[in-house]
């Protein structure tokens, strides 16, 4: 048994279609052995007919002078002329090695590749953006202490702040409670300070 699968046909530039449906995608099937006997036509809406002009020997000529492919850009084409009639037409692709390759390429990029640059972009953009960030935030914080200072000095005739006051973190750390490192004591040792792991210190998180 012969089977091409046929993407698009046309009959002296006419397009043949299945007779019921007009698909114009449908498989021409040839059986036996007899070159002369006619093969049958079947779209994919399941609609089936004989098609007299189209022998099986016409369908192996086809099949013979098909350009086949080797690239995944290339399209299988076919023309022949049969007792006077033109037949052309395109069929459809089939797997090729390239193919396979291709579609390799394509899961590589997309699933692994694409993913691991756009990580690493993100990244850098926030190893960038953090320190500004923090150092926005401690600078309107700096400027809100200050502000709040100057409004109490003026109350209270001429107090002076605490040269070592530092103002509340505006974001604290859960961990730390802004104060950006642990106490832990002991009745062996003397107090030990360790610095917060999960502010690196700052007193703030992100």
């Amino acid at each position: 048994m012969l089977t091409l699968r046929v993407q698009q046909m046309t009959i002296d530039g006419n397009p043949y279609l299945c007779p019921e449906c007009l698909s114009e995608a449908f498989t021409l099937d040839g059986t036996g052995f007899i070159d002369a006997l006619p093969v049958r036509g079947n779209c994919w809406q399941s609609h089936s007919w004989e098609e007299p002009m189209i022998t099986l020997g016409v369908l192996k000529e086809i099949n013979s002078v098909r350009t086949g492919r080797e690239k995944a850009e290339d399209i299988d084409t076919f023309e022949i002329t049969i007792g006077g009639a033109h037949l052309a037409g395109i069929l459809q692709p089939e797997v090729t090695v390239d193919d396979i390759r291709q579609v390799v390429k394509r899961v590589y990029w997309q699933r692994i590749v694409k993913p691991g640059l756009r990580r690493r972009k993100n990244a850098a953009k926030r190893a960038i953006v953090r320190p500004i960030k923090r150092g926005t935030r401690n600078a309107v914080a700096a400027a809100q202490a200050a502000a709040l200072e100057a409004a109490w000095t003026a109350q209270a005739g001429g107090y002076e702040p605490d040269p070592d006051h530092t103002p509340e973190p505006i974001n604290p750390c859960p961990a730390c409670k802004g104060k950006g490192e642990h106490r832990i004591e002991s009745r062996l040792h003397d107090t030990t300070r360790v610095r917060c792991s999960v502010c690196l210190g700052t007193g703030e998180i992100d």
